[in-house]
């Protein structure tokens, strides 16, 4: 284990993806709430926008939004520069000198978006919670202490738990796809390209696929 080159992918992951991460938690909240406010208001239960928001946030859209903007950030970078030292031999120079290419160039990576994901899944749902604050409160004219009581009442711990334990599981997932992609990329410029798109594709449905089937899981455990 290198502490060194995981702290490195760490940075790269996490401070890197910040940006991303937090724009679109923001919006994600702010267009969330924006219509929830709506749809809501047709029944009379507005009380119930942040409790809505906020379960929606945690459960899924944090960790699946995040996985998203992360595959497309780092997982392709990281299936880039593989196959880069793939097709340029780096990675057979490493094999020659007895250094492992999994331990040296996988592992970091992999463990890196597992301890990351999680991470910036708590800042997705932080500021997606702020803008809904802003337009359930500021736009759509909700009071505050209804808009942040229904959330105290309704929000569990378990809401939040399971959505940063998919987080991780889904970190995990593109971190391998990624670097079987990248590792196994052949054909020069033209295979580091197809190795970079393959991995967001399938990192994509991958994450898809698995929000299901840990979602239901999930409901089948906790009971709801």
């Amino acid at each position: 284990f290198r502490l060194k080159l995981f702290l490195q992918q760490c940075e790269f992951v996490g401070v890197g993806s910040l940006f991303i991460v937090l724009l679109t938690g923001l919006f994600a909240g702010l267009v969330f709430a924006l219509q929830s406010a709506y749809a809501f208001s047709k029944f009379n239960a507005e009380s119930l926008v942040g409790a809505t928001v906020v379960i929606s946030m945690c459960r899924e859209l944090g960790p699946v939004l995040t996985a998203l903007m992360v595959t497309g950030r780092a997982g392709s970078a990281i299936a880039t520069e593989l196959g880069t030292m793939r097709v340029s031999e780096q990675i057979d120079a490493l094999e020659t000198f007895a250094v492992s290419p999994i331990q040296y160039l996988v592992v970091p990576r992999v463990l890196a978006l597992i301890l990351m994901m999680p991470l910036l899944t708590m800042l997705f749902n932080y500021v997606g919670f702020i803008g809904a604050y802003v337009v359930s409160v500021g736009q759509a004219g909700i009071n505050e202490g209804t808009f942040m009581g229904r959330i105290h009442r309704l929000v569990e711990l378990n809401d939040l738990l399971g959505g940063l334990g998919k987080a991780a599981v889904f970190g995990g997932v593109i971190g391998l796809i990624a670097c079987y992609r990248g590792m196994n990329a052949s054909g020069g410029s033209r295979g580091v390209g197809l190795a970079a798109t393959r991995t967001v594709v399938t990192s994509s449905i991958a994450i898809l696929v698995l929000d299901y089937l840990l979602t239901t899981m999930l409901l089948m455990v906790t009971g709801g």
